[in-house]
């Protein structure tokens, strides 16, 4: 078949390799614009425009996808199908009618939970312990279309967002070439998402880091997880802001106002919750780059009785 692909970031590029591995021909790609990056804010290419060049394969990185313009590049390409992977953008009616059997969608959760944007960060956010690949047919909603194929990953209790979604990934990646053959096939049949049963997971924001103390152990620590490596998880010690990296919840009681620090030894600080004790094991302060809290500690006098929580500023 002629594919077309969307996708952008890394999470997408297992699904573009797959394609470009199989027997269909991959006729062109979209993806986002280059975008500024780092301290010094040059212009960096998405990781799918770099398969795709690598590839030699058409490439179209449309500002806008609601033009005539864009519709008729597309359009001229013939598609069979368009696959997307994190693309980004929620695709329209004209993109959607456009290939003839349709777009298929390789989402991060098992559908219909955690639809939107950032389905890896609050599957590990929520304590989840299982989660997966779903290949959906795309609407017009945000990931509403009827499901093609399940895969299921199990969460590990140390896994981080980081560290989950390669995995996925390439789940997803394999997950697409094989709802691509079972849609050739015409062995494949959607099935109808139950909406009661979904949920949402929409995109983080760099304050949605900030630890709320008043939460238990268990769900401090599963968002420590969840926030790694982005926004990362952070508190406050005084003015200056710690970013917490690696924390484990110990079901230690205790009647401290949350957020006090309560046990100070010389690998970790423990520190009161709304239910139970969060041990930190791994911090960063603006001023210095990731280290264990036994290194930290050996530059800093730390006392129980201190509190951590919003800034003081």
């Amino acid at each position: 078949m002629r594919i077309v692909f969307m996708g952008t970031p890394e999470f997408a590029v297992p699904s573009l390799e797959a394609l470009l591995k199989s027997e269909h021909q991959v006729v062109g790609v979209v993806t986002q614009p280059d975008r500024p990056k780092g301290r010094g804010q040059t212009l960096a290419p998405p990781p799918i425009k770099n398969v795709a060049q690598r590839a030699g394969i058409p490439l179209l990185q449309p500002v806008k996808i609601k033009t005539p313009e864009f519709l008729a590049a597309l359009a001229a390409w013939k598609p069979d199908l368009i696959a997307v992977t994190a693309f980004g953008r929620i695709l329209h009616a004209p993109i959607l009618s456009l290939p003839p059997m349709g777009c298929v969608n390789v989402h991060g959760s098992l559908l219909p939970k955690y639809r939107g944007a950032a389905p890896v960060q609050w599957a590990v956010i929520n304590g989840e312990t299982e989660t997966g690949i779903t290949t959906m047919l795309m609407d017009e909603g945000m990931d509403t279309g009827p499901m093609l194929l399940q895969g299921r990953l199990p969460i590990l209790p140390d896994d981080t967002a980081g560290t989950l979604a390669p995995r996925l990934a390439e789940l997803g990646g394999r997950l697409l070439v094989e709802t691509v053959a079972q849609l050739q096939a015409g062995t494949l049949i959607a099935r109808p998402q139950d909406h009661s049963q979904a949920t949402m997971a929409p995109l983080l924001k760099k304050e949605d880091g900030l630890l709320d103390w008043r939460l238990g152990a268990k769900a401090l620590a599963d968002r420590v997880r969840g926030l790694s490596p982005w926004p990362g998880a952070y508190t406050f010690h005084g003015q200056e802001r710690w970013n917490i990296w690696n924390a484990a919840a110990v079901q230690e009681p205790t009647q401290d106002v949350p957020g006090t620090i309560i046990g100070v030894t010389k690998q970790s600080l423990r520190v009161a919750t709304g239910h139970g004790t969060l041990e930190l094991l791994e911090i960063q302060t603006a001023s210095a780059k990731r280290m264990s809290v036994g290194q930290f500690l050996a530059g800093h006098r730390i006392s129980p009785g201190e509190r951590l929580g919003a800034s003081d500023a």
